[in-house]
């Protein structure tokens, strides 16, 4: 648990985007190192030796010996550009930590903490008589515990996670006579939150499978408060709060749907394909403004409306001969994935569009696998482009694979 801690923590050091300065940020979609590099996808992905957060399903596909631990992290490389300026910026951090065990033959558990939102971002402009500044920070952290069990073809499992998190949103004001103002909002989110899983594999033969999921959470209320607090700067005054709400049944997140559908052939070498498809009814999860409390009638941070999110992927892997050389046993991963995502900005909607590789290198004993990934992906906005922002992501993850539940008979 003392890990789980160190990553939250980390997480909330990556970059993302001066996008995130809407709604509650960038979204992530809970995969692992090794899924990324196929474009994200997960859904129908039931291997049993990668831990797959995203299908809660799977994880009774473990093996009854086997015990999983997957950590991963990411460095990203950012090239934004709007009509004035082109800008670079570098960040990274961990991504997740998750581990995976057996409770029986058809029954498996996994933990673990990974991102639900990342906020980041600092940009200024000129004003009248002087400048404004805006920063941003923060995200929503899930820490999870899933529990999967199978019957035959059917799987069937969930993931109950606390979700927590602050969501800091800074706007920083100086006049040419040098008075300096800070306005800060403050999202503090304590909740909690359920996905569903179901998986159905059906076997041709011992060598081709074929695998369809589906995923759903449903629409509810975030669990919270939310403030904004006025200081300036110069004279080192105390904050001086404007507007304060509880977010039960003024924030919502969306109901959310995922389907997947993967190929496997797998004899002396392996080959798996998979295309998934998301969905998440943002356009009906409200985003209330927040007044200020002595007026009423002003509005201290705007509401937004959202749109619906979609987000399609497709990927696979490769290993030429699993019994072979070094080079043989190593996977390669290849993906594309396109979002239509859920920020709309006076009108505009943010989509994003990515190209994903990666390798998976075996170590010695052959079951521990470091995922080496590379991602290059853009994101605009449309029809007017706005900010153009394009990203060339490296990721690294270790899946150790031990043994940890055998015992040695005594003879």
């Amino acid at each position: 648990m003392a890990s789980l801690a160190i990553a939250g923590a980390a997480m909330a050091q990556n970059q993302t985007s001066p996008y995130s300065l809407y709604g509650y940020g960038i979204i992530g979609d809970r995969a692992t190192s090794m899924q990324r590099q196929m474009g994200g996808v997960g859904y129908a992905m039931n291997s049993g030796r990668q831990i797959n957060v995203m299908n809660p399903a799977s994880y009774a596909a473990i093996d009854s010996l086997t015990f999983l631990f997957d950590i991963g992290a990411d460095v990203s490389l950012l090239w934004s550009k709007d009509d004035n300026s082109t800008q670079r910026t570098t960040g990274g951090g961990v991504d997740y930590i998750t581990m995976q065990f057996p409770i029986s033959k058809n029954m498996g558990m996994s933990v673990g903490l990974v991102p639900y939102t990342s906020v980041g971002y600092a940009f200024g402009t000129d004003i009248a008589h002087g400048t404004m500044s805006n920063q941003g920070q923060g995200g929503i952290n899930e820490l999870y515990l899933g529990w999967s069990g199978k019957i035959k073809g059917f799987s069937l499992g969930f993931n109950v996670s606390y979700d927590f998190g602050n969501i800091i949103n800074d706007v920083f004001t100086e006049t040419n006579t040098n008075a300096q103002a800070k306005f800060e909002h403050v999202m503090e989110i304590r909740d909690w939150n359920i996905n569903i899983g179901a998986q159905y594999t059906h076997k041709w033969n011992k060598y081709n499978k074929a695998v369809v999921g589906v995923t759903y959470s449903p629409k509810k209320t975030l669990l919270g408060k939310t403030w904004m607090t006025v200081q300036e700067t110069t004279q080192d005054q105390v904050p001086d709060t404007l507007g304060y709400m509880k977010m039960r049944g003024n924030y919502f997140t969306p109901n959310t749907v995922g389907v997947g559908l993967s190929y496997t052939y797998e004899k002396a070498s392996r080959i798996m394909v998979e295309a998934d498809m998301t969905w998440q009814q943002w356009s009906k999860a409200t985003y209330s403004p927040l007044y200020d409390r002595d007026n009423p009638g002003e509005v201290l941070f705007q509401g937004m409306n959202f749109k619906d999110r979609t987000r399609f992927a497709i990927g696979g892997e490769y290993i030429p001969k699993i019994r072979g050389n070094y080079g043989q046993r190593m996977a390669y991963r290849l993906g594309a994935y396109h979002t239509a995502d859920y920020i709309s900005v006076r009108g505009n909607r943010v989509k994003e569009m990515g190209i994903t590789c990666g390798f998976g290198l075996p170590t010695y004993e052959g079951k521990t696998m470091l995922n080496l990934g590379f991602e290059w992906k853009r994101r605009w906005a449309s029809p007017q482009a706005l900010l153009s922002e394009n990203y060339f992501n490296i990721t690294l993850g270790i899946n150790f694979n031990e043994v940890w539940f055998w015992q040695r008979k005594i003879r």
